[in-house]
Formats: C-alpha cells, structure tokens, sequence
C-alpha cells in the first residue's frame, strides 16, 4: 500500500474515533460512611474500659486462660476464617502478578510434510519434509496510565484486610462462646452444691413425715405431699448435673478435641460482673468491632472494583519485544543467521462494545452500594448488640441486688429455726423445710450471677473483645482511586 495513503487511513481512523468512542462514566462521589455508633441514651459506667486482647486473663482462672490459648491455637471455628485470609493474601499476589512487566519464553521443534498437490509443489521446493525449529523470548510492558492494575491491586489487598478482621471476629465470638460455657459449668457446680442441700433436707423431712403417718399422728397426704417434694428436688439436681456433661462436651466442641481431653475443672465462685459501656462508645465502637472494620475494608475494595471499570473506558497501551531464533533447517536454527526481532507499541481503544463496559460499570457501583448498606447495617447491629448486652447487665444487676433481700430473709428463717430446735421448742420439719427454701433462694441467687457474667462476656464480645485496627487505617474514602 502507498505510505501516503496509509497515513491518510491512520489520520481517518483517529479523527473518526472520538466519535465512537466509549465516553467513560463520571468519577464515582466519595460515599458517606457511619463514623459513630448509635448509642445515645444508653447508660455508660464512668470508670468503664475497653476490653483487652486478652481479656479472659482478668477473672485470674488458670484453666479458662487455658482452654482460651488452646482454642485460639487450633479451634475448628477459626480454620475457615484462616483460610479465608490465605485465600485473600494469594489473591493479592495473583493481582500484583498481572501488571507492570511480564517476560515469557518459548521453543518449539516440529516435523511437518508439504502437499505435493499444494500451492508451490514439492517437486519446485525439492523436498518433502521439512523441520521447522523457534525460539525465543517475549517481553510486555502495560504502561497502566489509567490505574486498572493499580486499584486491582487495591482491590485485593482491601478484600485481605477484610478477611483479617473477619478472622478476628470469629476468635471475638469463639473466646466468648469458651468462657460462657466455662462459667457456666462453673455455675452448675454451684447450683448443683445447693440442689443436694434442698435434697438432703426435703429426704431428712420426708423420713419424718413418713414416721408421723406410720403412728397415725399425720394422715398420708402428707407424706405424699413431701415424697412429691422430694422427687422435684431430686429432678431439679438431675438436670443440673446434665447441664454441666453439655457445658463441658459445648467446650470441648468449640476447642476441637473430645471431652476427655480437657483440661480438669475445679469448682470456683462465679467472679462478679463489674463491666459496663464505656462513656466513649458510641464513637469509638466503629473502630473495636472486628466486623464493622471488616465491611469498612470491603467497601473500600469496592471502591476499587468502581476504579477497575471505569478505567476500561480508557486506552490501554502496552510494550511488547520478542527476541529469537527461527529456521527451517534445524542445523541452522544456533546460527546468527537465523535471529528474528520485532518489537512495537500497541494500543487498545474501546469503540463500539454493545454496552459491556456500562454493564460491568454499573454492576460494580451496585456492588458498591450493596458493601455501603451493609457497613451501614453493621454499625446499628453493633450499636443494637452493645446496648442490649449493656442493659441486660444493668437489669440482672438490679434484679440481683433486690434478691440479697430475699436470701437474707431465708438465711434469717433457717437460723431461726434451727436454733428453736435445739432449744427443744420445736421439731425439725421447720428448720428442714427453711433449709430447702434457703437453697432455693441460694439457686436463684447463682442464676442470677451467672446472668449478670454471661452479660457482661456479651458485652465485652459486643465492644470488639480487645480488637484494634491495624496500623495501616483505611484509605481515605475521597481519594477514590487512580488520577483519571
């Protein structure tokens, strides 16, 4: 072709391109973020601190910090969200790897024959069979002026900081899980102490109420009245016990291993709950919740997404050299005479795409928005679950110290009682029947205790459970992206 019509063609296919041309979107507008949680309102304690990492370690038992160390070191729970976060960390490679330069070798060595009957006869060339032998290296460059790769790389490395918090979120909710199941086997022994008490005393008076019908001083309702009593009790301390074996089989579960490799309990008193909602939460819980920082990442990677593809709205320009040998004498193929070379720039310019890049635009903003609700929906779910542990905390402490008077008056009633008894003014059913009654006021008081501890574990789950964010915070929402 004439060199100066092949210009005029170049000169026609530019000037005729803008007018096909794809016109990227506009640049998305920063999205507005929750920065403070909704708490207002809610009672805070004015000495109240924010959990530790370790936060277990306050309660001073040797076998919870244990059994906390073993699950954080191999529980089920946590091996998806490992691996989760090791996906992410790959992806980030994998997205590193697919820009800037990229060098790739080839060789080859065939055996091909020609058609006696083709387009230049074998007869003409002389020969039937012929090798044909290549090698050589590529080179390409992609010069990204435009961010694709770039905010790629963004995108990946926002996606393993989300999976990193998610991680943390998941040891937030197994530490917690271990030490509610742990306290409450140690609540069980408790409760199962006093249930023996009120057996022990309900079979002493049901011994008596049987001796007092055998002499006819009594009639037999009475005696089934007690033996009914008894069977109640006896009923009661049974669950319990089978409360304890399920507390132990839910630890032994969330730790991964069979019950006989726990660790031995010893009973201990249930620690009092002192924790409340720190005086700051309501703008420091965005940053102590491993979940609402795990959405906060995902939308920045979102925002990422946003940048890949409206990027591809724009010309991609890359570098590509190929250096080698080739020949169809495989004698030849090491010799200088056989070197091969090409090397050129190439562009690639969207002009007509039947609406696949809008397509794919218009997927990532919806993608975008989808990430932005559903931050917005972790801060009021976090907000929701630290104010209902908070509260829940405050009622069971309430309702507890209104029940010191009850077990106070029982604690009276059974003194009393007993000592009517051995002043010889009375039989034993009073003081037996105020000890069964001051052991059920003791049970009530640990189901109580043990309320205000699983409160308090939820509350200190519901602030993050010594979650801190990393140093690197999020990138600032209004950059966006690539300069375009």
């Amino acid at each position: 072709m004439n060199p100066r019509l092949l210009r005029l063609c170049a000169l026609a296919v530019v000037a005729a391109a803008p007018a096909g041309c794809v016109l990227p979107p506009p640049r998305e507008t920063p999205p507005t973020l929750a920065t403070a949680a909704p708490l207002d309102g809610i009672p805070t304690g004015t000495a109240a601190t924010w959990p530790g990492d370790a936060w277990w370690t306050r309660y001073d038992d040797a076998v919870l910090n244990e059994l906390e160390r073993r699950a954080l070191a191999a529980a089920p729970s946590l091996a998806a969200a490992r691996a989760r976060f090791d996906e992410a960390v790959r992806a980030v490679d994998v997205a590193r790897a697919a820009g800037g330069a990229s060098v790739d070798a080839q060789a080859q060595v065939q055996r091909e024959r020609l058609s006696e009957h083709g387009l230049i006869p074998t007869g003409f060339l002389g020969f039937t069979w012929y090798g044909q032998g290549d090698l050589g290296a590529t080179f390409r460059y992609d010069f990204d002026f435009f961010g694709s790769h770039g905010a790629e790389i963004a995108a990946a490395i926002d996606r393993g900081r989300a999976a990193q918090a998610e991680r943390d979120a998941a040891a937030n909710l197994l530490t917690a899980a271990v030490a509610e199941s742990y306290f409450g086997w140690q609540a069980d022994q408790a409760r199962l102490a006093a249930a023996r008490d009120r057996v022990a005393a309900l079979d002493e008076a049901r011994t008596i109420a049987a001796a007092r019908v055998a002499r006819g001083v009594d009639v037999d309702d009475v005696a089934q009245r007690a033996e009914a009593d008894l069977a109640a009790a006896k009923e009661d301390a049974a669950a319990i016990e089978w409360s304890a074996h399920l507390h132990r089989a839910a630890i032994a579960a969330l730790l991964g291993v069979a019950e006989t490799g726990l660790p031995e309990f010893t009973p201990r008193p249930l620690p009092a709950a002192t924790a409340a909602l720190p005086a700051d939460a309501g703008l420091d819980l965005v940053a102590h919740r491993a979940d609402v920082a795990a959405s906060r990442w995902r939308v920045e990677a979102a925002l990422r997404d946003v940048d890949v593809a409206r990027a591809a709205f724009f010309p991609d320009l890359s570098l590509t050299a190929m250096l080698g040998l080739s020949s169809i004498d495989l004698d030849k193929l090491l010799t200088a005479g056989s070197r091969v070379a090409a090397a050129g720039p190439a562009l690639h310019l969207p002009i007509f795409d039947a609406g696949r890049l809008h397509a794919r635009f218009g997927a990532s903003q919806a993608a975008l928005a989808r990430a932005i609700a559903d931050y917005n929906q972790a801060v009021v779910d976090a907000a929701r679950d630290a104010a209902g542990q908070a509260l829940t905390l405050l009622q069971v402490q309430a309702r507890r110290r209104e029940h010191e008077a009850a077990l106070a008056a029982a604690t009276r009633l059974q003194a009393a009682a007993q000592a009517r008894v051995r002043q010889g003014v009375a039989d034993a059913r009073p003081a037996l029947v105020a000890t069964a009654e001051l052991a059920r006021q003791r049970d009530a008081d640990i189901q109580l205790a043990t309320a205000a501890l699983a409160a308090e574990i939820g509350l200190t789950r519901a602030l993050g459970g010594g979650y801190r964010p990393a140093p690197a915070e999020p990138a600032a929402l209004a950059n966006g992206g690539s300069p375009q």
